[in-house]
């Protein structure tokens, strides 16, 4: 049997591969649905609480399964159109990070606008009237300080998204929970494996604690230093 640990410990590597991957999708599209919704203009903050609201309100598993095969379906479609006869298939490595990231990028949405809300309105006015343009006042003033406002949340949507991996083995990515369910299937020892697999994900979520709990104290050290 210890051929399959080595499995799906390889799998193992493929679920952090999918979750950093997916996790840099999210913060991407979270950044740009706050900005969005704090913009002021009709259009992107209606767009923005189109995204936030149907993502927020539809499972997961369900969302993986229509952009996967939907996504398919209609990348088929439109070659058909061009004329082309061949048929294509979406990568599930590919698929996966694209939903998740797309998933989770609307929590990190609601998460980076309410860090950014928590910032003081005249540090920003103070940029502008020192010659600071939008972008250069958000990665200079606004930027450093939401880390700090973000990070709770940020840890908490982090932890869910890691978990979040194993519904990619349902469509076809061979990640350690697809893995650890063929070698239960072939030895009928599903316990065992998917216990070993749990194990693995109880590290990477402890692990993550640890670091950003270290992160969060970084960036609060001269806050509790000026509170103390």
């Amino acid at each position: 049997m210890s051929g399959y640990f080595a499995s799906i410990l390889q799998g193992a590597l493929l679920t952090v591969g999918v979750s950093l991957a997916a996790l840099l999708v999210a913060i991407v599209l979270g950044l740009l649905g706050a900005v969005a919704k704090l913009s002021g203009r009709p259009a992107l903050v209606g767009l923005a609480t189109v995204y936030t609201t149907l993502v927020r309100g539809i499972p997961e598993l369900v969302l993986m399964l229509l952009i996967f095969y939907g996504g398919t379906i209609g990348l088929n479609h439109l070659l058909a159109a061009l004329g082309s006869k061949s048929s294509a298939d979406i990568n599930p490595f590919l698929a996966g990070v694209l939903t998740i990231g797309f998933i989770y990028g609307a929590y990190m949405t609601e998460t980076f606008r309410g860090a950014i809300l928590s910032i003081p309105k005249g540090q920003m006015e103070a940029a502008w009237a020192f010659g600071m343009g939008p972008v250069r006042t958000f990665f200079r003033i606004t930027a450093p300080q939401m880390v700090r406002y973000a990070l709770p949340g940020f840890t908490n949507n982090w932890l869910v998204l890691i978990k979040a991996t194993a519904l990619v083995s349902l469509i076809g990515l061979q990640e350690m929970t697809y893995l650890a369910k063929q070698a239960s299937a072939a030895t009928r020892e599903p316990f065992t494996f998917f216990l070993f697999a749990a194990a693995l994900f109880l590290m990477y979520t402890t692990v993550s604690l640890w670091a950003l709990r270290w992160l969060d104290r970084r960036f609060s050290l001269g806050v509790k230093r000026a509170k103390a």
